[in-house]
């Protein structure tokens, strides 16, 4: 059987569109209309007899065959790319990359937490990290564009491919806030926080779930101020005294001196869990296995409350 001839330049149109999701992002970028563009990708496929995109729907989203070719492709141009730094003496060592999808509602700095050990690892790990809604991500990791997503629930069984959710570990939460409003709710902590003006994750969250179920089985109800998908912005607003905020314990000391907050009471069993999710069930990625290994560090093992 003769193998077909490949022609890179349909090939890199292939992996630019891939890339960014759709035509017109890359026609913009490569400065060619998205007519040229649609036809080098379809001579492709002609090429090498499979179908790399799904038209169907919105969007271009990636068939199996897709993900597999452009996987391979980038592996191509980045290998191109690091022969001609080697011919022009910029060295001539290939850097392991990983791309890393977190969803916003997982605190930043448990996220960083687990990713330190690779970067560290791995000197010359190349990270790239993106952050939006769970299904955003989840539809990234599918089309290839993400090698992991880090999250606070598991991935649902209706993704259209098939998803492997690897448990890192379970925080429980600290409620903080400004130091004065802090020393005025610790006394009687649970019952303080009934009418107190609190910030709270999205209500669509996994963690967002978890605290409700704790106030009700307390049968609490504090005022909710604020709503954030950003766990970030949402210490920021505690830290400008808006209201009191949850903090996982693992990152607790950290996110205290960083935004100057003050524990209220003690931990409590109304945290989340951080799941890895990844296309294959064995990470074969070493940075993975080295965020696996060391996640128990970071998830190490508090006294909770009620």
């Amino acid at each position: 059987m003769t193998l077909p001839h490949l022609n890179y330049h349909h090939l890199r149109l292939f992996w630019e569109v891939a890339r960014s999701g759709s035509l017109r992002s890359a026609a913009a970028r490569l400065h060619l209309s998205q007519p040229t563009i649609s036809a080098q990708i379809k001579a492709l496929e002609m090429t090498l007899d499979e179908k790399l995109f799904d038209r169907s729907g919105r969007g271009m989203k990636l068939t199996p065959a897709g993900r597999m070719v452009m996987e391979c492709s980038g592996e191509i141009f980045s290998l191109g790319s690091e022969m001609l730094r080697s011919l022009h003496g910029f060295g001539n060592v290939r850097p392991l990359r990983l791309n890393v999808g977190i969803t916003d509602s997982l605190p930043k700095l448990v996220a960083w937490r687990l990713i330190r050990p690779a970067v560290k690892a791995f000197p010359n790990l190349q990270l790239s990290c993106a952050e939006g809604h769970a299904q955003e991500l989840l539809g990234q990791l599918a089309s290839g564009r993400l090698d992991v997503v880090l999250s606070d629930e598991a991935a649902p069984s209706s993704m259209p491919v098939k998803a492997f959710n690897h448990l890192l570990g379970e925080s429980p939460v600290v409620f903080c806030a400004v130091p004065a409003l802090a020393k005025k709710l610790s006394t009687n902590f649970p019952a303080s926080l009934k009418d107190a003006p609190v910030l709270l994750p999205a209500s669509r969250t996994a963690w967002r779930h978890e605290l409700d179920r704790w106030f009700d089985s307390h049968r609490i109800r504090p005022r909710v101020v604020a709503e954030f998908d950003d766990a970030a912005l949402m210490k920021t607003a505690a830290a400008d005294g808006m209201g009191l905020t949850p903090i996982a314990a693992a990152v607790l000391d950290e996110a205290v001196d960083r935004y100057g907050l003050m524990s209220v009471g003690r931990p409590v069993r109304c945290g989340f869990s951080c799941y890895l999710i990844t296309l294959e069930r064995a990470m074969r990625h070493p940075a993975l296995e080295v965020i696996a290994g060391e996640s128990k560090s970071v998830f190490s093992t508090s006294k909770t409350g009620s």
